[in-house]
């Protein structure tokens, strides 16, 4: 009787064990090159699917690194314009103690008044023009519930910046509100377009108007950080935050290697 490889036990034995063993080294090749155990729903229904639900919450995290990032610079960016500001009002505060004696003349206060008027101007500037990413960061905008002019003039709510770095679906979890103040000459009490301003249109023409601004809470009070302060407290909030997301994502990535 003839033998044919179609009906040779031994040879059919042979081919099938060869065809599983390319079969594992396959597979074995794919969770090499991989790192992981599971490939295909035909390695494991389940824990693919255990393992898609980690994965999409790794790649969560990722993008609230990177936003907690984001909001590291925006404040960064903001307590930058708020050191220049600071160094303006304690200039503004040095030429009202200069006006406030009586060894100077009406007109030389007018000539200090040049340099105060262009401060509070510069001020303002500032106040208009920092912006991150297309948000204005101190001009009322993010003060919650205040009252300020937007760029055509028109008068706007101010809302604060919410802050979102976690996978939870809660509200009120893994998120922080940004809320700056108008930090504007006249929003500070020492411009002329501020209620508290009590210089006349001479400018500085008396040691009674030097001691006025001089004497200005609102500006001694920035001085002292009210804002500055709140926004590195966040920023310090936000960096502890950023190293717990990065050791959640790491751990995470690594519990999805081992399923």
């Amino acid at each position: 009787m003839s033998l044919i490889i179609n009906n040779n036990t031994m040879a059919n034995t042979a081919a099938r064990n060869l065809n599983s063993a390319y079969s594992d080294l396959t597979k074995s090749t794919e969770r090499l090159s991989s790192g992981m155990r599971i490939n295909s729903a035909a390695d494991d229904a389940a824990g693919l699917a255990v393992r898609e639900m980690m994965r999409a919450e790794v790649t969560t995290l990722n993008q609230g690194v990177r936003n907690a990032n984001d909001a590291i610079s925006m404040i960064q960016t903001a307590d930058g314009a708020l050191s220049v500001i600071d160094e303006k009002l304690i200039r503004m505060n040095e030429l009202a103690e200069q006006a406030a004696t009586g060894t100077y003349t009406d007109e030389q206060r007018a000539i200090i008044d040049q340099e105060y008027q262009s401060m509070a101007e510069e001020i303002t500037r500032i106040s208009d023009a920092t912006d991150f990413n297309g948000t204005k960061l101190l001009d009322g905008s993010l003060n919650e519930g205040a009252e300020y002019l937007d760029d055509d003039g028109q008068p706007q709510t101010g809302s604060s910046m919410t802050i979102h770095f976690g996978t939870g679906n809660d509200a009120d979890e893994d998120k922080y509100a940004i809320d700056i103040e108008d930090v504007s000459s006249g929003s500070l009490g020492v411009g002329s377009e501020s209620l508290d301003y009590v210089i006349d249109d001479d400018g500085l023409a008396s040691t009674k108007d030097g001691n006025a601004i001089y004497a200005n809470e609102d500006g001694d009070i920035y001085i002292e950080g009210d804002d500055p302060a709140v926004l590195g407290h966040l920023q310090g909030l936000l960096k502890f935050s950023l190293k717990k997301k990065l050791w959640q994502t790491q751990q995470k990535k690594r519990m999805q290697k081992q399923i």
